[in-house]
């Protein structure tokens, strides 16, 4: 059986998940099937990228004759597993949390965040679809809907701390927003989410771009 690095086996995902919004879209266009080549062009990849992507999730294809794009949005939804919903908690109701709490594709993608957690009592009073609750109830919470997805948006100091609990509560997936890399057992599945780091990277690449642009004015 093939051997996957965490780094290679996210990377890959990335791709398909960008595949699977472009198919979306070439579907909605009355479109019925594709070509590698056509969503390499879309996704920066080449075409036998494409291929390889599909390879490594045994997503199935005529390449010669094009793919289906009913058979491969078929595979990929079968591969993520969206017709049983996965349930998540939130932890972190700042403005970051609260908008998370509030995103309306989680439904729509199978992400089910069942309940949310913050340390301010105040907090904890407000009205909403998903109740906040004290962190106190993390593990009640955890085990009554076998959660072992958690969305981490609390400040740094407070990051690693509440992240070790989480893991010993059986949490063994986290998306973490705070700015801090954790330290966690390799069982664990982490996706560290920088905003200012994502924004800083695309405003260095505007300025770099500009800079050698201007060198060949």
């Amino acid at each position: 059986m093939k051997q996957f690095t965490k780094h290679s086996v996210r990377n890959c995902l990335k791709r398909v998940f960008l595949y699977h919004g472009l198919l979306v879209r070439l579907k909605n266009m009355g479109v019925s099937r594709v070509y590698s080549h056509t969503l390499a062009d879309v996704s920066g990849v080449t075409p036998e990228q494409v291929r390889k992507d599909f390879s490594e999730f045994h997503i199935r294809g005529n390449r010669r004759g094009g793919y289906s794009i009913d058979s491969l949005l078929g595979d990929m939804e079968a591969l993520f597993n969206r017709q049983s919903a996965c349930n998540v908690v939130l932890v972190g109701m700042g403005n970051l949390g609260q908008a998370l709490s509030r995103y309306g594709l989680f439904v729509e993608r199978g992400i089910n965040v069942v309940a949310t957690f913050d340390i301010d009592p105040y907090k904890q009073k407000m009205r909403s679809d998903n109740p906040v609750y004290p962190l106190e109830r993390l593990q009640e919470i955890i085990d009554r809907f076998r959660v072992t997805i958690a969305i981490v948006a609390v400040p740094e100091v407070s990051a690693q701390e509440l992240c070790n609990d989480l893991v010993g509560m059986g949490i063994r997936g986290i998306v973490n927003f705070s700015p801090v890399l954790l330290k966690l057992p390799a069982y664990v599945v982490i996706n560290n989410v920088n905003l200012c780091d994502e924004i800083e990277s695309v405003i260095w690449s505007v300025r770099k771009m500009r800079e050698e642009q201007t060198l060949y004015l």
